[in-house]
């Protein structure tokens, strides 16, 4: 099988990015082409048709590589707790929870058989491999326990393109310091030399990229300039890029409040790709002030996140917001904080006891080992009657809803959003929604209802409903987004 290995200066240079338009590039030639990261830590994930959760941006990688995502693209998922603790998700399943240095010494030899393993049954089923590394690949305090850049490289005999990021400044520094660092073997790897985020004319740069050819022997690939096409990343550094600035004009804002565990974020991509939305993005210490709807989004650790609200007053902004009339959605651990209380009887998210809710939904959430990993397709009820709805369930805790007559304590009367009662709940209002379906914007007939009720509000014209899912609008961002790198790459050297 051959390999292409893609590894970068730093973090957030563009790696993922890179690798997603060489999936794409690759197939159109082609191969059978599967993406690879040995070991990924983020906070975005996805749910896999058999049940497993890998890295959402591998799973994006497949998508540009016309095959549909599977645990072997991502066999060790590290998920950050926020208490310098991670979940192991070893082939898409929970194996523990512990701290970093814990991790480097008790789970090596498992982890790198795991990754063996995936790359065997990879090799089976298809011809060519584009795999990412994680950070830098010459973090000298790692050493040889890294899993994700160079022993992967080492162990394929991957040519291996090194990406670095203009726009940061010290882009020669970062190559050479990067290749210095690296073993003689490791560097022999090094095919060739990607500058990515560049803006300005590229002449200026090119007495530059000469002297690095002379002072490394090593090609330069190509220099991609910055461009608007955004990948879902790995990090929250990723949501440091997402400004709405270009969109100032917008007739609705939502306001999705930045959890410090924030988790999915990429729910909210359909959203920003809507011409007349515009969503922002608030710390929990910022104002909330007046947006169209708030989105309490996905986390890590929802008991932490909730006292984070409370804390900072946020929760009471919210309250405040809802008794003006205000539209709140809950996904997942957001769903669970509008409710009455979470508790957590065994300590399972780092704080055993049991927490007041926001006090929106008559709903009590008890914190499990169990979890629930597995995707969904359903029928809508609201806002709209009979809508096909598919997305995924990410979520521990037990959930129960205390209704009469759908009805609660306070005599609000609540309805169910789709067929199955246990997705998601909406007030007689609907003002107020909660759902556990992640991906629920990706489905354009159910997202464009839901806005246009917001539209109303503002006594704005409804927006047509029959449209595509988000996935089409997809396909064509990363069809855009190959032929932009494609227009600036020489794979030449790679592919010999």
């Amino acid at each position: 099988m051959r390999a292409i290995m893609v590894v970068g200066t730093a973090s957030h240079v563009g790696k993922s990015l890179v690798t997603t338009a060489l999936c794409r590039l690759l197939s159109r030639r082609g191969w059978r082409v599967a993406p690879f990261k040995g070991q990924n830590q983020v906070l975005n994930s996805y749910v896999t048709a058999t049940g497993g959760e890998m890295g959402y941006a591998q799973a994006v990688q497949a998508w540009a590589a016309g095959v549909p995502p599977q645990i072997d693209m991502n066999p060790i998922l590290l998920k950050p707790q926020g208490d310098q603790t991670c979940k192991i998700m070893l082939k898409g399943r929970p194996v523990g929870r512990t701290t970093l240095s814990q991790y480097y010494d008790t789970f090596l030899e498992q982890g790198w058989q795991a990754i063996q393993e995936s790359l065997g049954r990879l090799s089976q089923d298809y011809d060519f491999l584009v795999c990412e590394g994680s950070g830098s690949p010459v973090e000298v305090n790692l050493g040889d326990r890294d899993l994700a850049n160079m022993r992967i490289a080492k162990h394929l005999q991957a040519p291996t393109v090194l990406v670095a990021d203009s726009d940061r400044g010290g882009t020669f520094a970062h190559i050479i310091g990067t290749l210095e660092l690296m073993a003689p073997e490791e560097r022999e790897l090094v095919k060739g030399i990607i500058i990515n985020k560049f803006r300005g004319q590229p002449e200026i740069l090119e007495p530059g990229l000469q002297w690095l050819r002379d002072r490394t022997g090593i090609p330069i690939l190509g220099v991609i300039p910055w461009l608007d096409q955004a990948v879902p990343a790995d990090d929250s550094l990723s949501l440091l890029d997402r400004t709405p600035g270009h969109k100032k004009q917008a007739d609705i804002t939502i306001a999705v409040v930045r959890l410090p565990r924030i988790a999915n974020f990429t729910d909210f991509d359909p959203l920003e790709a809507e011409p007349n939305v515009r969503v922002i993005y608030l710390s929990p210490k910022e104002r909330l002030s007046y947006p169209d709807a708030v989105i309490i989004p996905g986390t890590k650790t929802t008991i932490a996140d909730l006292l984070t609200l409370q804390r900072s007053g946020m929760a009471e902004e919210i309250q405040n917001y809802v008794a003006a009339g205000g539209t709140v959605m809950g996904i997942c651990g957001g769903f669970q904080m509008m409710g009455q209380f979470l508790a957590d009887p065994e300590g399972i998210e780092g704080h055993e006891g049991r927490f007041p809710g926001l006090d929106l939904f008559p709903l009590r959430t008890v914190i499990t080992q169990q979890k629930i990993a597995r995707q969904r397709t359903v029928s809508s009820r609201y806002p709209q009657e009979g809508l096909p709805v598919s997305g995924y369930e990410l979520h521990q805790g037990r959930a129960q809803l205390i209704l009469s007559e759908g009805k609660d304590q306070r005599g609000t009367q609540f309805e169910f959003l789709f067929e199955d009662r246990s997705l998601g709940v909406v007030d007689s209002t609907q003002s107020l929604w909660g759902t556990y379906l992640h991906g629920i914007f990706d489905n354009g007939p159910w997202r464009r209802a839901w806005l246009n009720r917001l539209r109303q509000q503002r006594g704005l014209g409804s927006l047509p409903t029959g449209i595509p899912n988000y996935r089409e609008q997809r396909e064509a961002l990363l069809n855009s987004l190959a032929e932009s790198v494609g227009e600036h790459l020489d794979l030449a050297p790679l592919l010999r």
